[in-house]
């Protein structure tokens, strides 16, 4: 695992912070809603892709399959 990953994370996750901020300030629920939402799906695929690379690393180790 490298540390660009969390890095990566961190960094959606401030910039769907901001702007769920300033939707909110703006009074647009609905956008701010769907922002968070957005950014969980981008973080949720990101670690998906990992998890699927260490259960290739893990088959190719141990050699099953």
């Amino acid at each position: 695992m490298d540390i660009d990953l969390i890095f990566k994370i961190a960094g959606i996750g401030i910039i769907v912070a901001v702007l769920n901020l300033v939707l909110k300030r703006a009074e647009r629920e609905e956008q701010a809603m769907m922002t968070t939402l957005a950014g969980l799906i981008v973080v949720l695929v990101i670690i998906v892709e990992e998890i699927g690379g260490l259960f290739e690393t893990v088959k190719r180790v141990f050699g099953l399959w």
